[in-house]
């Protein structure tokens, strides 16, 4: 089985369902051959796009990716690569950064862009995803830099990451936003309530989640409600012969949103679990059965 593609808005890129998520790579002592190795067997699954950011692994995120892709350069032709920039992090890579804070201006954007683009070994980026809301961030100074990273052949797309509502509104009214890249789980539903779905929704834009098995936290954290939400999602994956983490990641995908769903894992078989779940139709009834698993209560 492999995961399908969608179209992230209604004239957008087309990206594929499931998403390898590369936050942890630094953390997975590979070489660049095993690198190179991982990507390739996403591709098999039909997982096509990677997400990853300028301050992953310390700011040695992003090369290590390049350096696999640079074994077999026509990889990029396969690929969506989607980077983050916006946080200025205190680190050894980064000497000038003296606090850690947001840095949404337009010297930082392109500087950001222009390091991620070294640092991967590529000539652009598919999508660019402002990181973190900045309270100090300029909406036209956004819009100027992109414009200009556009211009240059650098950045074709732009969207936005853990933005409420009213910033999405904000910078949207300036450039087309592609996406807001979210967290979203069983454990972790605040998106279904505070209007982010809702308004991905009304504009036809796919929101990606990320930490979508909760960091873990799912199968590992003690509790009333963790063993709630197992017990449901094991009752679940026993009737339809699928895994539990295949269940988590189609409650997300049921949404009528449209959510693209992050692995964040270098495991073959846990993508195989994501790719599963985009096959997987849960009923009305079970998906509320999570749901409340998850609350505790009964909808009103």
């Amino acid at each position: 089985m492999q995961s399908p593609r969608i179209k992230i808005t209604c004239d957008g890129p087309e990206f594929s369902r499931v998403v390898l998520g590369l936050w942890r790579i630094a953390d997975w002592n590979m070489s660049p051959a095993q690198r190179l190795s991982l990507v390739e067997q996403a591709l098999d699954l039909g997982i096509t796009t990677i997400d990853h950011a300028d301050i992953y692994g310390d700011y040695e995120g992003e090369r290590l990716l390049g350096e696999a892709l640079a074994l077999v350069p026509t990889l990029r032709e396969r690929i969506e690569i989607v980077s983050k920039c916006g946080i200025r992090l205190i680190s050894a890579n980064r000497p000038a950064h003296r606090l850690k804070h947001y840095d949404t201006g337009r010297e930082h954007v392109i500087a950001s862009v222009e390091n991620s683009l070294t640092a991967l070994r590529v000539e652009y980026l598919d999508l660019l995803l402002i990181h973190r809301p900045d309270p100090l961030m300029d909406a036209d100074e956004v819009a100027e830099a992109f414009t200009t990273l556009r211009r240059d052949g650098k950045v074709r797309h732009l969207g936005v990451s853990n933005f409420t509502p009213a910033q999405f509104e904000l910078l949207a009214s300036r450039m087309p936003l592609m996406t807001n890249q979210i967290e979203l789980s069983v454990m972790q539903t605040d998106a279904m309530y505070d209007g982010t779905l809702d308004q991905c929704q009304r504009l036809r834009i796919a929101p990606m989640a990320w930490s979508a098995l909760a960091g873990g936290r799912l199968f590992n954290e003690k509790g009333p409600r963790a063993e709630r939400l197992r017990s449901v999602l094991t009752s679940i994956a026993d009737r339809h012969g699928v895994s539990t983490a295949t269940v988590a990641y189609a409650w997300i995908l049921r949404h009528p949103s449209r959510p693209l769903v992050l692995t964040g894992s270098q495991r073959i078989e846990a993508m195989r679990e994501a790719v599963a779940a985009t096959g997987m139709a849960l009923s009305r009834e079970e998906w509320y059965s999570i749901l409340t698993a998850s609350t505790g209560t009964s909808v009103p």
